[in-house]
């Protein structure tokens, strides 16, 4: 499997999006996605390369597996 990488904020909002989340708003330079049954919001900065710590955080946060995050990453 590939190591996650750094990617824009436009292509986590759309995997996210296509993942399930509803995008709920934007606070200045973040934006905020809901998800069912999630304890707290997906919150996206807008970043040119976006750090793969937070790419995990928000994964973790709605329980996306790494081979969902990829399958999701090649459809976009």
């Amino acid at each position: 499997m590939p190591k996650l990488g750094p990617v824009d904020w436009r292509t986590l909002v759309r995997i996210f999006q296509m993942f399930g989340c509803r995008y709920a708003r934007k606070e200045g330079s973040h934006h905020v996605l809901r998800y069912p049954g999630a304890k707290r919001a997906v919150v996206i900065p807008e970043y040119d390369e976006i750090d793969v710590e937070i790419i995990k955080n928000n994964m973790r946060t709605v329980n996306m597996s790494r081979e969902q995050y990829f399958e999701l990453l090649n459809k976009r």
